[in-house]
């Protein structure tokens, strides 16, 4: 059975959400799309992952949240900060296409 170690240091995962016009989506996707294969040809162990909140549009914007683990096989301490670094710079490309920043949040796992 999984077990609560939530106190022990754990694989760190990125949360990442933002907002944006809904007829940027397309052209936000592909973006992402593409810069998440990028990355995972840079960093084989990272397993990136791309959600739109289920929610109907506000206001024509809908929220978007990107998120990366690794492998916990291959990279048991999760996405470094030189991960992350390079996730941001990646990223960059959305800016012009968001409304608002991305928002970062780092979580590790309590249970494996």
């Amino acid at each position: 059975a999984p077990r609560s170690d939530c106190g022990a240091p754990a694989m760190r995962e990125l949360f990442i959400y933002y907002r944006l016009q809904s007829i940027h989506a397309a052209a936000a996707e592909a973006l992402v799309i593409g810069f998440q294969a990028q990355l995972r040809r840079q960093y084989p162990t990272l397993i990136p992952r791309l959600l739109r909140r289920a929610d109907p549009e506000v206001d024509g914007q809908q929220t978007w949240m990107e998120t990366y683990s690794t492998d916990p096989m291959r990279e048991p301490s999760g996405v470094t900060a030189e991960l992350e670094a390079a996730i941001a710079a990646q990223a960059a490309v959305l800016a012009p296409l968001l409304d608002g920043p991305r928002h970062t949040e780092v979580f590790s796992a309590c249970v494996s």
